[in-house]
């Protein structure tokens, strides 16, 4: 009976123990910390001489070089999130930097402290670190130490560069003793680094119990809050002092009119074509044209004009046009000598006529021609800025497919950007007002997004169009404000206002089956325009185009 006993109790206990094991093995396999190494490949993919980039702590998928001891960033990539200004003349392989008061260039020979500046391979051009935190309000550090685990490295280096371009305020911790570094929070997450007690780290995300942390040693992961001590706050302070592109201002509200100049003669019509203008202190005469791809312009330009200008006390800004079907604006201004020349020539052209202003009206150009017309602007405006030229930029009401004209560098670099709101509706498009009274605020709007409306000028008609329908086909033709009331007396054509447009609207039954419309530019609309082009806070207004107007208009738009 007692050896039963003790069978029995020698059962119980191997089944307890068998228990206690299976519980611990259960236990150990729950929660006990796994020593499983993360792929920092998968982190950091970047191979061989490659550069993994990590921006803002969000990794990229571009890469970097490493070559000769130095960091090469790609230029596009540069050019997309860091800095704009880096121009790669592709023709001429340069690299053009234009600052406030000079122009600075490199190609692949050009040495820096410490090497190459700048390295142009068979997938593109990449610049040296060092040369992008020069000119860019950024701070980088770069690693190619390899994740440690157990005391032992046993995976490859791991190339990366921390770009950091945000200056707010972050949260800062020690380690109070040496810690895994792991790819998620959980003790289960394999590790990617082991780092050792006293290592900052950066906190980018505190959640309960685990922090998504950058280390000082060039991992991001999670670490348990635990094992955090110290925490701060801090805000990094830059040293960098960003160029200063000082601008230009008239001194008062800007009032233009542009007065449209085809021919030498047509200069000798000033006084007769200004007789009855009143308030305007800025004539824009459209005196130059590009005639080719190579930087040569057409000039009517006039002593006897500018003076006649200067004496009535207005300024003379020449406008500078690309209408010619011989010019392919992307063609031209992609060659860094070609722009030289022609702004050399342009200089040269204001100098010796003595003239106020360069306005440049650059219509219809393609979307891979405005980083050469921005970049032409940018260098414009140095010599514009030494000589005390105004420069002066035309564009049209901000739209998803004139990005490209990138009117907030303009906004920087122009003593005023220009909002020309008008052809809301034009020729060989649907009919409709050329310009309501929403376009007009809404494109004012839109631009003072991203130009100090200090230097924002808005732009108004002084003509419209009457639109002709008939057998299906819609065709306009554009009359001054003086032809269109001429049309609607003539032809007793009546009537309304339309208070969501902002002009009166009219409607002409022909015999022969047309039917023509119109809406209005009249003294009534000009006035709403004026009102929301002041009440915007705008440097001014600006009309085109002289003759188009009655006199008495006037009185109204330059109250």
């Amino acid at each position: 009976m007692k050896r039963t006993a003790k069978r029995t109790l020698g059962i119980i206990l191997l089944l307890v123990l068998a228990a206690a094991a299976v519980l611990g093995v259960w236990l150990a396999r729950r929660y006990m910390p796994s020593h499983e190494a993360a792929d920092v490949g998968e982190l950091f993919p970047a191979e061989g001489n490659h550069v993994s980039i990590v921006w803002n702590e969000e990794v990229q998928e571009a890469e970097g070089i490493y070559e000769e001891n130095q960091v090469y960033l790609p230029l596009q990539w540069v050019n997309d999130n860091l800095n704009e200004r880096f121009y790669w003349d592709s023709g001429e392989q340069l690299l053009v930097y234009a600052l406030p008061d000079q122009i600075v260039y490199a190609d692949a020979d050009t040495m820096g402290e410490g090497g190459r500046l700048l390295r142009v391979e068979d997938d593109g051009v990449y610049l040296s670190a060092g040369l992008v935190a020069g000119y860019t309000d950024i701070r980088s550090v770069y690693f190619d130490n390899p994740a440690v685990h157990d005391g032992g490295e046993d995976q490859t280096a791991a190339r990366r560069i921390y770009i950091d371009s945000t200056w707010e305020e972050e949260q800062r911790a020690t380690l109070r003793w040496n810690a895994a570094v792991r790819q998620r929070g959980g003790v289960k997450s394999p590790v990617i680094t082991e780092t050792e007690s006293g290592t900052g780290v950066k906190i980018l995300e505190e959640m309960d119990n685990w922090s998504y942390v950058r280390t000082d040693t060039g991992f991001m992961g999670y670490v348990h809050n635990w094992k955090l001590t110290d925490r701060e706050t801090v805000t990094p302070e830059s040293t960098f002092q960003a160029p200063v592109y000082e601008s230009q201002s008239l001194g008062e509200r800007v009032s233009l009119v542009w007065h449209q100049v085809t021919t030498q003669d047509a200069n000798n019509n000033f006084d007769q074509m200004i007789a009855g203008v009143k308030g305007v202190n800025v004539v824009a005469p459209t005196w130059f044209s590009l005639t080719d791809n190579e930087g040569n312009f057409r000039s009517l330009a006039s002593r006897e004009y500018v003076e006649k200008a200067h004496d009535r006390g207005m300024q003379v800004w020449a406008l500078l046009d690309n209408f010619s079907d011989n010019v392919q604006t992307e063609v031209l201004l992609s060659s860094t000598s070609t722009r030289r020349k022609l702004i050399d020539g342009l200089i040269d052209e204001v100098l010796q006529y003595d003239i106020d202003g360069l306005n440049l009206d650059f219509e219809s150009i393609k979307p891979k021609a405005g980083v050469h017309y921005i970049q032409f602007i940018r260098e414009l405006s140095i010599d514009c800025r030494a000589n005390g030229i105004i420069l002066s930029v035309d564009n049209y009401v901000p739209s998803a497919y004139t990005e490209f004209y990138n009117r907030k560098e303009q906004g920087v670099v122009a003593d005023y950007v220009i909002v020309m709101a008008y052809d809301e509706h034009y020729a060989g498009g649907e009919m409709g007002t050329v310009s309501s009274i929403s376009y007009v605020k809404n494109g004012l709007a839109d631009t003072m997004e991203m130009v100090p409306k200090e230097k924002v000028i808005g732009a108004v008609p002084f003509y419209t169009r009457i639109w002709t329908v008939k057998d299906g086909e819609t065709t306009s033709r554009a009359v001054g404000m003086e032809a269109a009331q001429n049309w609607v007396e003539e032809n007793q054509v009546e009537l309304k206002w339309l208070d969501d447009v902002g002009q009166y609207y009219g409607e002409l039954e022909g015999e022969d089956g047309s039917v023509q419309y119109i809406w209005m530019e009249d003294a009534r609309s000009l006035g709403l325009k004026t009102e929301a082009v002041d009440g915007s806070g705008a440097a001014g207004i600006a009309f085109w185009k002289l003759g188009f107007e009655p006199d008495e208009i006037w009185d109204v738009v330059n109250p």
